[in-house]
């Protein structure tokens, strides 16, 4: 079995954050019985953002539980998300977290799943959204910021600046079909290559969208107040499951 989820945001101020590691810890021991691969497709955390020898405080059951778990010989995916995009090498070095940058495509019993946390793949901006966007995402910026800005201010900034992204919208989103950009964006990549599931996290609403054709895409939902997941099985059926607390 392959498993998937996103958008924990773990160390928010949303519900009780320490309640949400935990739940995020059981669900990961129980799934590893039958894994073939573990997939978190990015917002894990609220904030990260990893200085050379400084990493965020906090989050010491599931940093524990990835660590036991890859030394188990359980893979485990991860995808950066638009809160937690500033990820080095620290998941992978000390807890053998596989790090994926941008849009991935495996071979998953046989079915061609596209996975992408979602952030930065189109829909609509304004040009300060844009410049905004383009500054989190630059390895300049990334470099300046972590040897002129302190850790704690960095933290206070990264806080302050998460709180007011999530102020700006429900924690819930209600789908809307063929009118949800990500919908549009794979239905242009099937016009390049041929894909069975797209798996995206980021839009906040678990939802199953047939795309005709055999293809779907998959919304993974979050784990703030409907925590949901998707699994494929061996018969490469997937489906989404929700994870009651």
């Amino acid at each position: 079995m392959y498993y998937f989820a996103s958008d924990m945001h773990l160390g928010s101020g949303c519900g009780d954050p320490r309640r949400r590691e935990k739940l995020l810890v059981r669900w990961l021991e129980e799934v590893s019985a039958d894994a073939e691969a573990i997939f978190l497709v990015g917002d894990v955390f609220d904030f990260w953002f990893e200085y050379r020898r400084v990493v965020p405080k906090g989050f010491s059951r599931l940093l524990g539980k990835l660590s036991e778990l890859t030394d188990r010989g359980v893979t485990i995916h991860f995808f950066p998300g638009n809160h937690d995009m500033w990820v080095y090498d620290y998941l992978s070095q000390e807890c053998g977290v596989v790090i994926h940058e941008g849009v991935e495509v495996f071979d998953l019993f046989g079915k061609k799943v596209l996975i992408a946390h979602g952030d930065n793949m189109g829909g609509e901006r304004t040009w300060l959204e844009k410049l905004m966007v383009w500054t989190f995402h630059s390895r300049t910026i990334r470099k300046i910021f972590s040897v002129l800005v302190h850790p704690d201010w960095a933290m206070k900034f990264g806080q302050w600046w998460s709180g007011k992204s999530r102020k700006a919208k429900n924690i819930s989103h209600s789908f809307r079909g063929e009118d949800e950009w990500l919908v549009r964006w794979a239905r242009n990549r099937l016009k390049k290559e041929s894909v069975d599931y797209f798996v995206f996290g980021h839009i906040h609403c678990a939802e199953n969208y047939d795309l005709g054709n055999g293809s779907r895409v998959f919304f993974l939902g979050e784990w703030i107040e409907h925590p949901s997941y998707a699994v494929l099985n061996a018969s490469g059926e997937m489906e989404l499951v929700s994870y009651w607390q």
